[in-house]
């Protein structure tokens, strides 16, 4: 399809659903004439505004920002504003409502666990000093080092998209999510923020941090470049990083004290070597 030459046509293959009429989904066909820089939310718009008023999706600034219409486009989770039709190179768009979300109505998914899982994690500064951040009298300052620490994971939009492509969500309906892991870890790396240990409950639970698989989904469609599964690994480096730290503090001694002995110490057994069969 080339934007050269004109407009062309394509077919939008939507995923239509009525909860109050519907037994089950159906899709849908819509013939929509291209014009240059025409995103997949610009075709719904002109879909529902010249051939079915009814067909139903979540949007706002339509420039990538507000996350709202995300959507499982040609078979992977994306925003529709942020993505042109021609980009796609192909002459059918098939549209489906992100997975592992119900679905409200059409291409809208039901959010309300997500944004509950994003609370469980306390994604705002803790701070020991209540009365003092309730009514401050300075700002808390930091350096453009310790900004450096966490500033990728604050471009989280809110999306849903690494939730949709996550493997683990769709088989632990429990399971925390790539989203508010990484706003868990967004806030305790801010050197302002006090509340790691009120967090650790939710993020080190059975359905937190030691679910993730490391599919890495969810940072492959990040339409923001968050990197959540990194901030996955962050956090259990960091889990991992305090409980040799404790050992250390604990016993006096290094972590690796053991293995130097067992070198230097005869009396110690050694594992046998080895052995290699055809």
């Amino acid at each position: 399809m080339s934007q050269t030459s004109g407009p062309s046509e394509v077919v939008f293959d939507v995923l239509r659903y009525n909860p109050e009429k519907d037994a089950k989904p159906y899709r849908q066909e819509f013939t929509v004439a291209v014009t240059k820089g025409m995103t997949v939310l610009d075709g719904l718009v002109w879909i529902k505004e010249n051939l079915d008023p009814t067909l139903s999706w979540r949007s706002s600034c339509r420039m990538g920002v507000c996350g709202s219409c995300g959507m499982f486009i040609n078979g992977l989770p994306r925003l529709a504003c942020a993505n042109q039709v021609a980009h796609l190179h192909s002459d059918r768009v098939v549209i489906k409502p992100l997975p592992n979300f119900d679905i409200i109505k059409d291409l809208v998914p039901d959010l309300e666990a997500f944004f509950t899982r994003h609370r469980t994690v306390k994604p705002y500064l803790i701070r020991r000093a209540v009365e003092e951040q309730n009514q401050p009298t300075s700002e808390y300052f930091q350096s453009p080092q310790e900004l450096v620490q966490y500033i990728q994971f604050a471009y989280c939009i809110k999306c849903g998209l690494c939730l949709s492509a996550c493997p683990t969500v769709a088989t632990d309906d429990r399971y925390l999510g790539p989203q508010a892991l990484a706003q868990a870890w967004r806030y305790s790396a801010d050197a302002r923020d006090e509340g790691g240990k009120d967090r650790e409950q939710e993020v080190y639970s059975s359905h937190g941090v030691f679910r993730c698989h490391f599919a890495g989904a969810c940072s492959e469609v990040c339409p923001k470049g968050v990197d959540p599964a990194f901030a996955i690994q962050l956090l259990k480096q960091d889990l991992f990083k305090r409980k040799l730290s404790g050992c250390k503090e604990q016993h006096g001694s290094p972590v690796t004290a053991p293995i130097t002995e067992a070198k230097e110490n005869p009396k110690i057994p050694k594992a046998p070597a080895p052995t290699l069969t055809k």
